[in-house]
């Protein structure tokens, strides 16, 4: 008997697995909740047909209004924050220093944690009463030490420990790509007399555009769709300050027990967080970006 022949060809059969698992795991789930957004449920019995009802209340409400702006306000922080420290850090993270992988190891570690793991541990540290904001307070202009108390403070928190929580991440994407720079451009660089920060702005910068642009979408969409941070660090307060979409579909969902006007919210924010990722792609031209070595 003859071996069987390779032809190349890639065959369905092999897609298949992946294929099954995304439908099964995201389509039919996404497929349930857009039919939940049609009905009143409260996690009981069968839901009830409600047509657009949903839809209407989530046009109407001004808690969602309020979410949908604290959310961009969210994603812009969170941008403008992580963006230059990430691209800092990953620049010099991808050279040859010395004591360069341990400290690299260092500023990683936040990337090990979960989420519930740092907001707890950033909840213990902003504890007005018990921990190190306490001691701190007066110096911020706080004599009760009490910062996730106050409206700007606790947006403020929020920002800061997402931004903390990820720049490790999206660090280590701007360390492979700043590696993937050729060192030719530096050394024709340095033989025409430019300095370090010369080099930084003329080569490695533009160099690292493609990385930019996954880097931001994968903020953007990240911070659209994060809340537990919220949930144990502020619980939305104080008031509903820091109540931003996500976390009020989880409030409507699992404490007020509204689950279709939650999986509406949902709904909504699947198409929100593809609309941007869309819009970011078209406006940066990522889809039709071309390899910064071509022709070397």
């Amino acid at each position: 008997m003859s071996p069987t022949r390779f032809t190349g060809r890639p065959s369905a059969a092999w897609a298949a697995p992946g294929i099954l698992f995304f439908c099964f795991f995201a389509v039919l789930p996404m497929a349930l909740v857009v039919y939940l957004s049609f009905t009143t449920w409260n996690g009981l019995g069968n839901p009830s047909w409600v047509g657009a009802d949903n839809w209407s209340r989530l046009l109407s409400d001004p808690d969602i209004r309020q979410a949908i702006l604290l959310s961009v306000l969210l994603t812009a922080v969170t941008w403008l924050f992580q963006t230059p420290i990430c691209m800092l850090i990953g620049v010099w993270a991808a050279g040859r220093q010395r004591n360069r992988a341990l400290l690299s190891a260092v500023f990683f570690l936040p990337l090990l944690l979960s989420s519930v793991a740092i907001a707890l541990l950033w909840k213990a540290l902003l504890d007005p009463n018990f921990g190190v904001i306490a001691d701190l307070g007066p110096w911020l202009g706080l004599e009760d030490g009490n910062l996730i108390g106050t409206s700007r403070g606790a947006f403020a928190c929020v920002a800061f420990v997402i931004s903390w929580q990820f720049i490790p991440f999206h660090t280590l994407l701007y360390q492979a790509g700043a590696r993937q720079v050729p060192k030719s451009l530096y050394d024709a660089a340095s033989i025409d007399g430019a300095g370090r920060y010369r080099r930084f702005w003329t080569i490695t910068l533009p160099q690292l555009r493609n990385t930019a642009i996954t880097s931001s979408v994968l903020m953007v969409v990240g911070s659209l769709t994060f809340f537990d941070t919220v949930l144990i660090l502020t619980g939305g307060g104080p008031g509903k300050d820091t109540s931003i979409l996500p976390f009020l579909m989880y409030q409507k969902g699992f404490v007020a027990f509204e689950m279709g006007y939650a999986s509406s919210i949902a709904v909504a924010l699947v198409v929100v967080a593809t609309a941007v990722s869309l819009l970011l792609v078209k406006l940066t031209g990522f889809g039709e970006m071309r390899s910064t070595r071509e022709g070397m």
